[in-house]
């Protein structure tokens, strides 16, 4: 794939990148620098681009009203995670454009939530290297933020740990506790695995790029595993 193969990428998201290299590493996969060592992989631009993102979404719903820190967290949480961001990725079709190896097309790669999540993540930390923050904002605002109405209304806004909380209260008089399984990557990229139980039992697990964000993965998973989504 050439650079040339980028031009309805970018004129999907209507942004025309100076720096073509910027945007080729941020649509590499790990997994096709296993297989060539023309050019680094995203994880990189994926951590830069998750901080802008968590920044510009923070800064928005500071904005729009008179919120309580605890309703612009879950308002933000909607709009920055996998499910999200996976879906702005097929709007745009990102995961026609990535480089991974052909182990990995063949296992679904260019459909899995996690690694189109994390495709959109770098790409904005690529549009942000390439012309700064402002651009960056640009299409975090058009493509991610717009969403925000739509997430309200279907709900997914809601804090999925209290929400896990309550039910296993109700249901079963206990609260659930939440524990790291496992610690992969290093520090600065670090991904967690956490198991949320109800008593000894493991209910479900989940994943994120902190505890936290791990184990609000772990109590959505155990919401839908327990029928209480």
């Amino acid at each position: 794939m050439t650079a040339l193969s980028f031009v309805n990428l970018e004129k999907t998201i209507g942004y025309v990148f100076k720096d073509k290299d910027l945007l080729a590493t941020a649509l590499t996969h790990r997994s096709a620098v296993r297989e060539s060592r023309s050019r680094g992989h995203n994880e990189r631009f994926e951590f830069l681009g998750d901080a802008v993102l968590e920044l510009v979404a923070t800064d928005y719903l500071f904005r729009i009203g008179e919120k309580t820190e605890g309703e612009m967290t879950n308002l933000r949480s909607a709009l920055v995670n996998r499910e999200n961001l996976s879906s702005v990725a097929n709007e745009i079709q990102l995961g026609q454009y990535l480089f991974m190896s052909k182990g990995e097309e063949r296992s679904g790669g260019r459909d899995k939530d996690s690694t189109l999540a994390n495709g959109v993540e770098a790409l904005i930390g690529a549009i942000y290297l390439d012309q700064g923050f402002d651009k960056a904002q640009d299409f975090c605002k058009e493509f991610i933020l717009t969403r925000l109405q739509a997430l309200q209304a279907a709900g997914k806004h809601r804090d999925e740990k209290s929400a896990f909380q309550e039910n296993s209260q109700e249901v079963h008089g206990t609260t659930p506790h939440y524990e790291v399984t496992s610690e992969e990557g290093p520090d600065h990229e670090k991904v967690f695995t956490c198991a949320a139980f109800i008593g000894d039992k493991k209910i479900a697990e989940g994943q994120g790029n902190s505890k936290q964000r791990a184990e609000t993965a772990a109590a959505s998973a155990g919401l839908i595993a327990q029928g209480w989504s």
